[in-house]
């Protein structure tokens, strides 16, 4: 029998962004590219003044109120610059230079977050969980009263972590929730504000998704740039300008999957039953162990090390002859790190299990 090239294999995408998509939307937008809707129009040329896109800027924010339990209260807007540009957006719109915002630092992500706030307002750092190298979530802080808001990133993609509880405070949250969104049912009574780039569990690189509380607007006394006040955006129905119409169109396809799915309580179960499958691989094979602390492990971002570091190029190569791609761990951590967001099937993961259980046969 003729053997398959790596090119002929089925590829199993863990890269941690841009990420998977389902393969349904991919066709979907594929189609769209070349002719949206028979309209003898590519969706990349419509006009995003035009009825037909506005209805797609309708139904996403529809969806994502449906799938996240969102109230009127809210406001859902898609923008560009990606979770970055959200590290100061967010200061410079709830927070006056003489109040305080304080940050939990779990993270590369966190640290950016910490340092562009400084620039609108006092920022203190309550808790941090460097000293491991980000490998756990801190507990036990105080939370103090003077906050004007607390800020998280709820799931940390490259050390592995996740917040499985939120902190009990009544302090406002602000969370990062760019690679977690979408993967599991919140309490959306928790946050006065969530920013999620695109590209883990949404859609492709190119917008970011922002939800507010809207009586949290309008009360700095800076003056705001019009691009980066809120306001404008949701005055504009996210498009003050013209927005970015691809990524919003692939991000409604997605939501429309994940309903499809059963919507994000489903989705968890899926979630929990994939990175289920991937940890106790890990924790049962002697050659492999979690780099992130067993009760903060993440289900999106799944970090593991070789107990023999000297293997690690050929249990990647491994992999990558088996079609497995995005697995070779952030150079702040090293070794590999499995990407499972919910467009991951669980017969992908099955594979990279598969892989590493043979790996061990052959070198244990």
């Amino acid at each position: 029998m003729k053997s398959l090239s790596v090119d002929q294999i089925k590829k199993q995408n863990f890269s941690a962004g841009p990420a998977i998509l389902p393969a349904t939307v991919i066709k979907e937008a594929a189609a769209a590219v070349a002719d949206w809707n028979g309209s003898g129009l590519s969706i990349l040329e419509v006009s995003h003044r035009g009825k037909e896109f506005v209805s797609v800027l309708e139904e996403a924010e529809a969806l994502t109120r449906e799938l996240l339990g969102l109230t009127d209260d809210y406001a859902v807007l898609f923008l560009t610059g990606g979770a970055s540009t959200q590290f100061y957006m967010t200061c410079m719109n709830i927070l006056d230079k003489d109040q305080t915002a304080c940050y939990v630092n779990t993270g590369t992500w966190s640290t950016k977050a910490i340092k562009e706030a400084k620039l609108f307002g006092n920022i203190e750092e309550i808790a941090s969980s460097k000293d491991r190298n980000f490998s756990y979530i801190p507990k036990g802080y105080d939370i103090p009263d003077h906050a004007h808001f607390l800020h998280l990133t709820s799931n940390n993609t490259i050390s592995g972590t996740e917040f499985h509880q939120l902190p009990d405070t009544a302090v406002p949250i602000v969370c990062d929730m760019s690679s977690n969104i979408f993967s599991r049912p919140i309490d959306i009574n928790r946050y006065s504000l969530i920013y999620a780039g695109a590209q883990k569990n949404l859609g492709p690189a190119g917008t970011t998704l922002v939800i507010i509380k809207k009586d949290i607007l309008g009360k700095v006394e800076r003056a705001i740039p019009t691009m980066l006040n809120y306001q404008t955006h949701i005055d504009k129905g996210s498009s003050f300008n013209t927005p970015p119409v691809y990524p919003i169109f692939v991000s409604m396809l997605t939501m429309r999957w994940v309903k499809a799915q059963g919507g994000v309580a489903a989705m968890e179960q899926k979630n929990i039953a994939k990175a289920n499958l991937l940890y106790k691989e890990i924790d049962r094979n002697p050659l492999f162990k979690g780099a992130a602390a067993a009760e903060d492990r993440s289900r999106m971002n799944v970090t593991f090390v070789l107990e023999k570091p000297e293997l690690e190029a050929a249990f990647l190569e491994a992999a990558t002859n088996a079609g497995c791609v995005g697995i070779k761990g952030h150079r702040s951590v090293g070794g590999f790190r499995a990407s499972i967001y919910n467009a991951m099937p669980i017969e992908g993961v099955q594979v990279l299990v598969d892989i590493m259980q043979e790996f061990a046969r052959q070198n244990a």
